[in-house]
């Protein structure tokens, strides 16, 4: 599932990367709640939680089978 993720990230990765943001995997556990960590302007950004929930929680979810929830990590 990690290397599905990682593919998955790879497609979100432009979009965040075009404001000066990123985001890393920090962990996959086995009951399926992905944590990552927003990175650059992301970050710090007032719209961390929308871009965390519709943009890489909603493309995670629909690409990988499996996950439950997306978690922001610092």
């Amino acid at each position: 599932m990690t290397e599905e993720i990682l593919k998955a990230l790879e497609t979100i990765r432009p979009f965040l990367q075009a404001d000066n943001g990123d985001v890393e995997l920090v962990e996959v556990s086995a009951d399926g709640i992905v944590k990552v960590k927003l990175t650059g302007d992301c970050k710090d950004c007032p719209m961390s939680v929308m871009t965390l929930r519709a943009g890489i929680e909603r493309s995670l979810m629909n690409q990988v089978p499996g996950i439950r929830r997306i978690e922001a990590v610092n």
